[in-house]
């Protein structure tokens, strides 16, 4: 399979290319680095990626970013931030995308665990993660030609020990079991599922 990975030199996202690349074709696409380069926050960036990609099998997003603030100094602005990158960002490459992916691919897309067990400081990115598991369920039905979207959902990651504290009572997860989950999303049959790990 061709295989996108957006946030592919992130910490997650190395794991997950390295992981896939044993046995397919993955194009790494940072920011900044790897193969190709994309800017979420940009439709037109979006679409410049795809039409250097071409035609693809699946699509992994791990990528997406959203602000830590204690509710009492959140502003609307700082909000958006978190709506424009890590939420509509995501939402963009299964909207566009699916103009470019094969038939019978798949789109996964990065949630979160503060979906469900909210955090102080977490509210916008409990709302973000809340958003996408949202659009995954709720616009797997309408992809057409077999193609499949789900979101994978972990907890803080052992390889993450700088947010350990943000997440009291929680026991990270291994990053091979985050691996796994996104092998169950690309390569199982499942769509319009949030795979949680956690």
């Amino acid at each position: 399979m061709k295989i996108i990975v957006i946030g592919a030199t992130g910490t997650l996202g190395k794991k997950v290319s390295d992981a896939f690349a044993q046995k397919h074709e993955v194009i790494r696409v940072g920011n900044t680095r790897g193969d190709v380069q994309v800017d979420i926050t940009s439709e037109a960036s979006i679409k410049t990626m795809f039409e250097k990609t071409g035609p693809f099998d699946a699509l992994i997003s791990t990528t997406g970013k959203g602000p830590f603030a204690p509710i009492k100094e959140m502003t609307g602005e700082t909000f958006k931030k978190g709506l424009l990158d890590k939420l509509l960002g995501q939402v963009n490459l299964v909207l566009i995308g699916q103009h470019y992916i094969n038939k019978g691919g798949s789109f996964t897309l990065t949630s979160g665990i503060l979906a469900d067990h909210p955090v102080a400081a977490g509210a916008a990115l409990s709302a973000v993660n809340g958003g996408l598991n949202s659009f995954v369920i709720a616009a797997a039905p309408e992809l057409e030609n077999g193609v499949r979207l789900n979101a994978v959902s972990p907890n803080v990651v052992e390889d993450s020990p700088a947010y350990f504290d943000s997440f009291p009572g929680e026991i990270p997860v291994s990053m091979d079991k985050v691996v796994k989950a996104f092998e169950k999303s690309v390569l199982g049959i499942v769509t319009g599922q949030v795979i949680k790990v956690y």
